[in-house]
């Protein structure tokens, strides 16, 4: 079935007070609603309302919002260092580890109820009554994936239970192996595909829709698939030597087969149906998305507190803030992994790559991703007033960590400057479903087929690239490449991966999904006094800067490029990350809850900690 040309987006206000017209004056919704309460359409939406909150959002400060999210990885850099990459920082903490049990309880009792109503006739199923349910297998599974993200192994639980039954909580609280939460997930997810209208149903206006859950299982699966590759022989995986779950009865290779092939199977329908945007930029700058086919889900804010019943929605303060930095930055790795134009990475162009001493020089004849979302001097701020230099020596919330500015969100208006603006936020968009296939395809049988072939042209036409990519991989050295995806482990990749990997990190620049891709390709352990640096400061920018005394850049005997944590004590040797944050490890509550008798001691747990963790609140990774 062809998918019509409609973008759905999500409207914060409508999704919280449209569901009927006396909902704001109901009782807020508790623990305390039971069967009673899932018998009509009006009912159900609300609950699924809530579960909103769990997707990205750019969050309520004047800002850069959720183009700051790559904070946590090596594509930026905020003002301080990420502790995940430096020893001895992150602590097992004494609680918190189960954050999203509320919300895990909430679609346990949801889907329960309407399954149990809907048998009795209480409940009468309807198109509206079924894409409910699943929006709600759909958070369940969103949940879970957070949690197979954090913790891997991870309990699977499908009812809600009585805080008073102790035992039954303690059977509950065992870990399954990862593969079989991701199963689980998959699961879910199908549930949801099942019943969720396409979004060209008028029903799945300003909700989740067919297409965004089919992205998103493409997404666990190829996350699932990928870890399960590149973690194989350590205790981080199902029956690697180490693995605290006990005996793994399953097979490996086929677990990772498996997710690959539901990864492009998951993909490849959304791919199909949904062309790419001719214009990359507006997706991220405009505050109404409905015309964009590429984007599948979106949130809109309003500037206009009585939309939000008195809370003030999102608002663009990027080209107000991001224009003298922000507190972040790109790093010198991600801007050295775009392509030019002509297909070529920057030391196999030649002359055509015109060197890094100045802006201006580092975004000419670039991918055209690259050119849209960083600043460069010359382009609008607003009225007549151009972006000049980044502020290297401003305050902390407002400088430019690296000298290479987010530009992803700026607009080209007076409007958006001149007073605060509702920009929209892209959720899931198409083009996910693309990588999402070539890598899955890539990694199952080392070769591209024509769908393969097809998408990945479409992504680098849209960049203004030359779509042949065998051009790319033939001028690849991977000595010559800084990016630290260049390597699984401790062995170095193929061209062809790399260069689908490449492609990855160019494509969501800004856009939160850089962790989650080192984590799954076991890429940081490499990750060794590993230095962040920014643009070339000493070649030819220091003329500008040096007349502001209370910046003080990198020595330039050491780097040309400006390192922003070379005066932190924990960073100034580079990050050196630790295996064992790999993943995050349970909290003590976890153990202390698990115990069989209650009150015992943390040793008897039924619950086993993640490799590499103590069980001890405030401990470190083992060493």
């Amino acid at each position: 079935m062809k998918i019509k040309n409609i973008s759905i987006f999500f409207t914060a206000a409508l999704l919280l007070f449209a569901s009927c017209d006396d909902f704001l004056d109901r009782q807020p919704l508790s623990d305390n609603v039971d069967e009673g309460f899932f018998t009509a359409e009006n009912q159900l939406e609300p609950y699924c309302n809530k579960k909103y909150d769990l997707l990205p959002d750019h969050g309520t400060s004047l800002n850069l919002g959720r183009f700051k999210a790559d904070n946590n990885s090596d594509d930026m850099a905020a003002t301080t260092p990420e502790n995940n990459f430096i020893p001895q920082q992150i602590k097992v903490a004494a609680s918190g580890s189960y954050n999203n049990h509320g919300h895990l309880r909430d679609c346990n009792r949801f889907l329960y109820y309407t399954e149990e109503n809907l048998k009795n006739g209480t409940l009468t199923s309807s198109t509206a009554v079924q894409q409910y349910i699943g929006e709600m297998y759909f958070f369940r599974a969103y949940i879970y994936f957070n949690y197979l993200k954090s913790y891997g192994d991870f309990p699977i639980l499908t009812t809600f239970l009585n805080d008073g039954d102790y035992k039954a909580n303690v059977e509950a609280n065992k870990r399954r192996p990862r593969n079989e939460v991701a199963r689980f997930i998959l699961k879910d997810l199908d549930e949801a595909i099942s019943r969720l209208q396409p979004r060209s149903n008028a029903i799945t206006a300003h909700r989740i829709n067919k297409e965004s859950a089919l992205l998103f299982k493409s997404r666990v699966a190829l996350y699932e698939g990928t870890w399960e590759t590149y973690h194989k022989g350590t205790a981080r995986v199902p029956g690697g030597p180490g693995w605290p779950g006990g005996t793994f009865e399953g097979n490996l290779d086929t677990e990772i087969a498996f997710f690959l092939d539901e990864a492009m199977k998951a993909a490849q329908p959304v791919a199909d149906a949904i062309q790419l945007e001719t214009d990359y930029a507006s997706m991220f700058n405009q505050s109404d998305l409905s015309d964009k086919s590429e984007v599948l889900l979106w949130r809109m804010y309003s500037s206009n507190a009585k939309v939000m019943n008195s809370v003030l929605g999102v608002l663009h303060g990027i080209n107000e803030y991001g224009v003298i930095g922000n507190g972040t930055g790109y790093t010198r790795s991600l801007i050295e992994s775009y392509l030019m134009d002509n297909g070529k990475p920057i030391y196999a162009a030649g002359d055509y790559y015109k060197g890094d001493e100045t802006l201006e020089n580092v975004v000419d004849n670039r991918d055209e991703r690259l050119t849209l979302s960083m600043a460069k001097p010359g382009d609008k701020i607003f009225k007549e007033q151009n972006f000049t230099q980044p502020a290297l020596a401003a305050t902390d919330a407002e400088r430019s960590t690296t000298g290479y500015l987010i530009r992803k969100g700026w607009i080209d208006n007076d409007i958006a400057y001149n007073a605060p603006y509702p920009l929209a936020l892209t959720i899931f968009r198409a083009a996910e479903a693309y990588l999402n296939y070539i890598e899955a395809d890539y990694l199952k049988d080392k070769v591209l087929d024509t769908n393969s072939d097809k998408y990945w042209k479409a992504l680098r036409k849209r960049a203004k690239v030359d779509v042949n990519y065998q051009t790319t991989i033939e001028n690849t050295d991977l000595s010559k490449e800084i990016d630290l995806a260049r390597y699984s482990g401790s062995e170095l990749v193929d061209a062809t991966l790399y260069n689908i990997r490449r492609e990855r990190r160019c494509e969501f620049i800004a856009e939160g999904m850089r962790k989650d891709d080192l984590y799954r390709w076991r890429a940081l352990d490499k990750m060794k006094n590993y230095q962040i640096e920014g643009f070339n400061y000493w070649d030819k920018n220091y003329e500008t800067y040096t007349k502001w005394t209370e910046f003080t850049p990198v020595d330039k005997s050491v780097s040309k490029y400006l390192r922003p944590y070379h005066n932190n004590n924990l960073a100034k040797d580079g990050y050196n990350f630790e295996e064992a944050n790999y993943l995050s490890p349970l909290s003590l509550d976890v153990f202390t809850t698990s115990t069989p008798e209650k009150g015992g001691d943390v040793s008897t747990s039924v619950v086993y900690q993640n490799p590499g963790w103590p069980v001890k609140s405030d401990g470190f990774a083992l060493q």
